[in-house]
């Protein structure tokens, strides 16, 4: 792929007038023009006797000059763009390109993620300015809420790799550049503020920033600096199952049975109607919540250039984001074992759409969650043309992303309420599709009363759960490259360097048995144990009338209101158990170690510290020839990676398992002495890549590409530790294992393309791809016992449900993507609209019960359609953005199936966002967007479309601001 950097030799009246009509188009969302720098693509300099076009017809065909121009399959959305749409972050404006997908977060209806042409998370690498930024998140992959659209300059989506920048990426390299003071001489200053509301939260709060850019000294000095602060408020409402778990019942559970009893039993030698022998699925917790989220984002960015003469560019900057997001949780979960499950009533897909368990406890739930997300980067590149045909760059970054820096907690979770005498005879129904209905509760409240569904006279405290999530991610980088261009032929060569360190640990009360200390629910309940709670402790209730909107289904009448971190106190403030007799503290659990305290305890499965060396070195060749007198652009390229990597851990064996005397659904797991691990390992690859563009005629182009490009393991999954947890639950035995030999992902990819640019500012396309993908790495499960401890549930030897990733099978898959721009002439009416279609020679079987089951995950046919009208000043914009039903991983919130992992299904979506506004004068305009107009849920399901794991009801937001610029 052919980039240009801008000359500086050029005449400056001729910069000075391209960059300033640039900036004044932009206005304050995004005051930075797109910058032309060597990783993200070319442009074409405005003469003195060009008119440069503003607004969102401005925008897109700057877009549509770089795709045209560009060697690969490249997309690129421009400032004008991402300060228009109606995108809070950078994922948001993404989807609007061909074959980019997002991937939204539950809990806030953010987006955190891309899916570029079926490939989600780790297999889309993000840059900043050509350098890989660090993330303390645990994978690879970027959280996209953590990084504002406001002030950045280009996102160009590299869909085949240049090897000059990365090949380190299957699905595709996305490049965030910012803008530089050089980019627009002068001094420029802007200015914006807005509020926005979710309809649900009913909260107005703020968005502010501001820019300032400055060159001195006849533009051989120049200072950037700019800041903004974000903030969104987002209520949501949801209902779940935490998972579907696949195994065997035994003929006298079922509704059909006439047994007079009934003990379901796995040996072989049991009689016919107690011998597990039925394939089926059950809904293992079920639950609903409300979650209010306050999300507060600082971005703050320098950056100064300096060139000392024509010929040289020396830049530093410095990029730093901090966000916290505090969410509050209140709601209710019940929790069933397949074994307890008696009268069950099974669909013809085996999943159990209606039962019965006795004694059923019910929790009230309450919890705050934390996540601060601090990152900086800062970066030091020097550009310097030695001769009219040499160019040589050096790049050097130091970036450090820490997760809760300040050491902050990052659950606080508290569970109340009544089991034992008081438990209940119920279930779950299910009666309909996910994307339409979700499950409900065939019966509720003490002794199923539901009169008395929140009565606070007999509820007790259950289990107390607070948990510290420590990361770190640290990235060194070093580059340096040589460019050597002569009439039609260019030559690059060059090497990077790149050390990444990412390190993790956990803190809980899980680790030390805390959580158990009030377990039992108190008096009413009679188990022993556990205290009643004071009626001063509650805040209210929450109705779950139309909890969910558009979804058929009945819940409880209302959410219990209470403060985790208030209960904690309120327990703490009994005493000292071991200095007094404290009726209810669950003696039998915790014994002498806990002293009144909630205080956490290291978890040494968690700890890991992985060490990624990786050397690379590229060459790439491009020239220009006549083919049949037809232009013909050739770029062939090769990059060699080479990776060492340390990765160490803490080790240790459970030795034994205890029940629980106050909550019979619990267990504790009892270990042997811990031992450091530590692994070595390394590989090497060799990626070539080839870009050919034939010009048919000025218009009509065609173009094919051939490259191999990997993708790294996530770095949380290559821990040598087989972690088994403290705290456990009865039927629900898990343990995780990492793998430190787990080898990258390996793609040949293949694009075959025709764009035909047919009249200004319009074009439309065809692109085919093939991707033949091997050494997926799958999140497999086995059940196992571990260390011969025994299960006091059973009495027999404990089974975990083990997941380990491996490296495994291979798969293809194909695609093609659409697209089509069009503006009518000087109307002021545009659209831009694309559809991407794919699939797989692997595609999921829900019939297959086998441990290994694989699939390609992420794969969704998708589309987008931007509608506009730009003219006078005015403009309004609708986007309406489709993504059909996916795959999304392997695994459940519970994942304790018989039958390996189980998946999460993503429903097909559709949503509908609008934004407008409206320049009053050279300097000002105002604007409005609404997001989600049509109210659209997020939900998930299981291995059939009727086994829901989660709805979200995230509702709409509305935006209303003013830019001011100078």
């Amino acid at each position: 792929m052919q980039y240009n950097i801008p000359n500086r030799r050029a005449s400056r009246s001729r910069i000075t007038l391209a960059t300033t009509a640039s900036l004044l188009a932009v206005a304050f969302a995004t005051p930075a023009i797109a910058q032309e720098t060597e990783q993200t693509a070319i442009t074409t300099p405005a003469s003195e006797s060009d008119i440069v076009v503003t607004g969102i017809r401005g925008s897109l065909q700057r877009n549509l000059d770089i795709k045209r121009s560009s060697a690969g399959v490249v997309d690129v959305i421009s400032s004008e763009d991402i300060g228009k749409f109606p995108d809070s972050n950078v994922a948001a404006s993404l989807q609007r390109l061909p074959g980019v997908s997002i991937n939204r977060s539950g809990s806030r209806g953010e987006p955190d993620g891309i899916t570029v042409r079926g490939f989600g998370g780790d297999f889309n690498e993000t840059l900043i300015d050509g350098r890989r930024i660090s993330t303390a998140t645990g994978g690879r992959s970027v959280d996209f809420s953590s990084v504002g659209a406001d002030f950045v300059g280009q996102l160009a989506v590299l869909k085949t790799p240049d090897v000059s920048l990365s090949s380190s990426s299957i699905g595709a390299t996305v490049n965030i550049s910012y803008p530089k003071p050089f980019d627009s001489p002068g001094t420029r200053v802007a200015l914006s503020a807005s509020g926005s509301v979710q309809d649900d939260a009913g909260k107005v709060v703020p968005t502010v920033g501001a820019l300032f850019s400055k060159t001195f000294a006849d533009d051989t000095i120049g200072i950037l600096v700019d800041g903004i602060y974000t903030r969104r408020d987002t209520q949501v409402n949801r209902v779940y199952v935490s998972g579907w778990q696949g195994g065997l019942f035994a003929p006298c559970q079922l509704a059909r049975s006439n047994a007079a009893s009934c003990a379901p039993s796995d040996d072989v030698a049991a009689t016919p109607t107690n011998r597990k022998s039925v394939v089926g699925w059950y809904g293992q917790q079920y639950g609903a919540d409300q979650r209010y989220t306050k999300d507060e984002r600082i971005d703050g960015r320098i950056a100064l250039q300096w060139a000392p003469s024509d010929d040289i560019v020396l830049t530093l900057d410095d990029n730093y984001s901090r966000q916290k997001i505090v969410t509050d949780i209140s709601g209710f979960g019940v929790w069933f074992n397949q074994g307890s499950m008696r009268n069950v009533e099974q669909d013809e897909n085996g999943t159990a759409i209606d039962f019965v368990q006795q004694g059923s406890p019910t929790d009230f739930t309450a919890g705050t969650d934390t996540r601060v997300l601090e990152t900086n980067q800062v970066g030091v590149n020097l550009k310097w043309d030695v001769t009219p045909n040499l160019k040589i760059e050096a790049d050097g970054s130091y970036s450090k992303s820490r997760q809760n820096p300040g050491g902050e907690i990052s659950s606080e979770n508290g569970d109340i309420g009544y089991g034992g005498l008081l438990g209940t005879a119920n279930g779950i129904r299910v009666s309909g599709n996910s994307r339409k209905a979700f499950p409900e509760l065939t019966a509720y409240g003490p002794n199923g009363d539901a009169s008395r569904w929140l009565d606070q006279a007999i509820l007790g405290s259950h289990v107390t759960v607070r948990q510290q999530q420590l990361n770190s991610d640290e990235i060194k980088q070093f580059r340096l490259g040589a460019t050597w261009e002569q009439d039609n032929l260019t030559i690059k060569i060059g090497g990077r360097y790149m050390e990444d360190r990412f390190k993790l640990q956990n803190s809980s009360t899980f680790t030390n048995n805390f959580w158990q200390a009030y377990a039992g629910y108190g008096g009413p309940s009679g188990q022993g144990s556990g205290v009643l709670m004071p009626s001063s402790l509650y805040n209210g209730v929450i109705s779950t009338k139309n909890f969910i909107p558009g979804f058929s289904g009945s819940l409880p009448p209302g959410l219990l209101v209470y403060d985790a971190r208030e209960y904690q106190r309120y327990l703490e403030g009994l005493g000292n158990p071991q200095a007094q007799n404290i009726p209810g503290y669950n003696y039998g659990c915790c014994g002498t170690a806990f002293t009144g305290k909630f205080d956490l305890l290291l978890d040494p499965g968690s700890v890991q510290d992985v060490r990624e060396k990786t050397w690379s070195a590229y060459v790439r060749v491009n020239f220009e020839a006549d083919v049949a007198g037809m232009p013909f652009h050739f770029n062939a390229g090769a990059r060699e990676e080479i990776t060492k990597l340390v990765s160490a851990g803490i080790g240790r064996l459970p030795t034994s398992i205890t029940g629980s005397t106050a909550d019979p659904t619990l267990l504790t797991v009892a270990f042997g002495e811990s031992q450091p691990i530590s692994t070595r390992s390394s590989y090497s690859y060799f990626l070539p890549s080839l870009d050919m563009k034939l010009e048919l005629t000025d218009k009509l182009h065609l173009r094919f590409d051939a490259s191999r490009t990997l993708t790294r393991p996530a770095l949380n999954t290559l821990t040598p530790v087989l972690n088994v947890g403290v705290g456990q639950r009865v039927g629900a035995l898990t343990a995780t294992g990492g793998n430190p030999n787990l080898k990258p992902y390996l793609a040949d990819n293949f694009d075959l393309a025709a764009e035909w640019y047919y009249q200004r500012n319009s074009y439309a396309s065809v692109n085919l791809f093939i991707k033949n993908v091997s050494n997926f790495v799958v999140a497999g499960t086995q059940r196992q016992t571990i260390n011969g401890v025994l299960d006091p549930s059973t009495g027999a030897a404990a089974v975990f449900t083990v997941s380990q990733r491996v490296n495994g099978p291979s798969a293809t898959i194909k695609g093609v993507e659409l697209a089509w721009q069009h503006v009518f002439g000087d109307t002021g009416f545009g659209f831009n609209a694309n559809a991407t279609f794919v699939k797989t020679n692997k595609p999921y079987d829900e019939d297959n019960l086998s441990q290994s089951g694989f699939a390609v995950t992420g794969l969704a046919n998708s589309a987008n359609l931007v509608a506009f009208y730009d003219k006078n000043g005015f403009q309004f914009r609708t986007a309406v953005n489709w993504r059909d039903k996916y795959l999304r991983e392997f695994g459940q919130a519970q994942n304790n199936s018989a039958f390996g992992a189980e998946p999460t299904f993503v429903n097909s979506s559709l949503q509908v966002d609008l934004s407008t506004s409206y320049q009053i004068n050279d300097r000002i305009s105002v604007f409005g967007e609404a997001l989600n107009v049509t109210n659209e849920t997020i939900s998930t399901h299981g291995r059939f479309s009727n086994q829901l794991l989660d709805v979200y009801a995230y509702g709409r937001r509305f935006t209303a601001g003013a830019r001011y610029r100078f």
